[in-house]
């Protein structure tokens, strides 16, 4: 009998435990900043051009230097690559700390740091996807682990921005925020640092040339279509739809004519929806039946999205924020398990940055296009469109599902008695 029960099962591994925990902590320190930034572009500049540029400005670069890195990631140690990005975004958020709580920090500064953060996260993001299957000794709990992170990254998106919107408040300002975020870190770098990996042979040589194998993964992707059509639908829901967490003060301020809080609460409650998507998955026996489960979430959250951006009373607000994280969890963490399921070992790297892409740098360019569009069209009717766009996607990869199910049918049975590679350590 598993001590941790079917839904915790991963936990069983002591360095999946260091991760797990040590990142929960630095979570919710990443929410509160993430939060406290948003709101802050909106009290400097009241405008929805600028939250959508400081939104642009933390994922351009994921976007463009994402590809490379999932090629790197197949070849460094992820574990050092990670310390040495988590110690970077800690001296991001001291930073921020310092201007805020002197009193000299403006838009300018926000965008530079945004940018910066940015930089980190393209090398963080991609590579913390793939490190996660070094975490567990067999493949068999590689899909919990998958949905256990988005259970702690949900846990946190459900008391961080209510605890940034309390925390600004009480102290009538940021800097606080960003000062427990930068302490956070510690937890996950002290984490990494307790880890022990046997000595094991990486995937992809340092001597291999680096462009035959940035076009490899570009080939192995474009011409899978099962996958190829899992990180469409999670570009299209990302670039139309996630924007909706940029533009929430908008909705807070001038739709239900509420503050911070406001804002902190409705996000609050997409991170209570999250988690309960990711608990949800994390009880699954196996990835099978999975492709299911991202149709219709996808249609789901459209329909959320709609209501949200024609909403005008806080209870229904709520709702369709609950709902909205609920399904986003489910589209994408069962898509991130699909991947992980159907990805070789020597190229996961690589699908990972692609899965980086569709599910991180769409936002880039959506937040951005939102931010320009909520000028002539207003808020609630640029989430309209976007929850219409959703519709039309999830219609086209629901014809895909047969088919999906049948390759997770053919598949899963292998994965049970692989073992993962672990990179030296």
């Amino acid at each position: 009998m598993r001590p941790f029960g079917n839904t915790f099962r991963s936990l069983e591994s002591r360095n999946y435990q260091l991760f797990f925990w040590g990142q929960g902590f630095s979570l919710i320190g990443t929410w509160i900043t993430q939060t406290a930034s948003i709101w802050l572009t909106y009290e400097l500049t009241q405008t929805g051009f600028w939250l959508g540029m400081v939104g642009f400005a933390s994922r351009a670069p994921i976007f463009f230097l994402t590809p490379f890195v999932g090629v790197l990631a197949d070849r460094w140690d992820r574990r050092r690559v990670l310390v040495v990005t988590q110690t970077l975004s800690m001296a991001q958020s001291f930073a921020l700390a310092c201007l805020a709580l002197t009193h000299t920090i403006n838009v300018w500064h926000l965008l530079f740091l945004s940018a910066f953060q940015g930089l980190v996260n393209a090398v963080d993001i991609t590579t913390r996807q793939a490190f996660v299957a070094d975490l567990v000794e067999s493949r068999e709990r590689l899909a919990n682990a998958i949905a256990l992170n988005a259970s702690m990254f949900s846990a946190a998106r459900l008391l961080g921005p209510a605890a940034a919107g309390l925390l600004i408040v009480v102290t009538g300002g940021v800097g606080i925020c960003f000062l427990i975020d930068g302490i956070s870190y510690l937890g996950v770098v002290l984490g990494l640092l307790a880890m022990r990996f046997p000595r094991r042979a990486c995937q992809n040589k340092p001597d291999q040339p680096f462009w035959p194998n940035l076009r490899a993964g570009f080939q192995y992707v474009s011409n899978n279509a099962p996958i190829a059509n899992i990180l469409l639908l999670i570009a299209l829901v990302s670039f139309v739809g996630r924007p909706v967490m940029v533009l929430t003060p908008i909705f807070a301020d001038q739709i239900l004519q509420g503050g911070a809080q406001t804002m902190g609460i409705l996000m609050s409650a997409s991170g209570l929806g999250a988690l309960g998507g990711a608990l949800y998955l994390s009880s699954r026996p196996s990835v099978v039946g999975l492709g299911k489960v991202m149709a219709w979430a996808s249609g789901v959250f459209a329909l959320a999205l709609i209501t949200f951006a024609r909403s005008t009373n806080l209870a229904l607000s709520l709702g369709a924020m609950f709902v909205l994280g609920l399904t986003l969890v489910l589209q994408s963490a069962s898509g991130n398990s699909i991947l992980q399921t159907l990805a070789p070992p020597d190229k996961r790297g690589r699908v990972m940055s692609f899965y980086t892409l569709a599910f991180i740098s769409t936002v880039t360019f959506g937040n951005l296009a939102a931010g320009l569009l909520v000028g002539p069209l207003g808020a609630p009717n640029t989430l309209t469109l976007g929850g219409l766009m959703c519709l039309v996607g999830c219609a086209l990869f629901t014809l895909q599902v047969p088919s999906l199910n049948q390759l997770l049918h053919q598949n899963w049975p292998k994965a049970l008695g692989d073992t993962v590679d672990i990179k030296d350590g």
